[in-house]
């Protein structure tokens, strides 16, 4: 799948991707890039996005490189996430991207489905503002379901 299609499926399938307006920048099976943009509606009591805004796009970043890892694997298993922890590092303010990244070689991941057995893996999800600095982290494990 391309960034763009990804893009478009989750935001067709995913109600609160299209609510927040999240960018898809990158997603290949190597990182997902999205981006957050600036939005009053979604601030906090210090001006900078919502916790909750902020938790949607490192996780939706984790689905998307999920999905560009394993799409391939669909028709015989479902992914899920099992796991997310979150921390809050510095306060952000303005857009905001979030960069995550798998924490297992896929080939490993998929041996582990071909011998019947349901696979875990981390997602970790870095979240920057503008100027760099790392606003939070996210860390979400998944697994991949088989199917009955």
């Amino acid at each position: 799948m391309t960034t763009t299609s990804i893009g478009e499926l989750l935001a067709s399938t995913v109600p609160m991707v299209k609510t927040l307006k999240l960018e898809y920048l990158e997603t290949t099976a190597e990182r997902a890039v999205l981006r957050l943009p600036d939005q009053p509606e979604y601030q906090n009591h210090v001006g900078g996005p919502h916790a909750g805004a902020m938790f949607t796009l490192a996780e939706s970043a984790s689905g998307a490189i999920v999905l560009a890892a394993f799409g391939d694997q669909l028709g015989r298993a479902v992914p899920l996430p099992t796991n997310a922890e979150m921390a809050f590092k510095k306060i952000a303010r303005g857009d905001v991207v979030a960069t995550a990244t798998l924490g297992r070689p896929i080939a490993d991941v998929v041996a582990e489905l071909d011998k019947g057995e349901r696979p875990e893996f981390p997602v970790t999800v870095d979240i920057t503002r503008a100027d760099g600095a790392v606003t939070g982290v996210m860390t979400i494990t998944w697994t991949l379901r088989p199917n009955d």
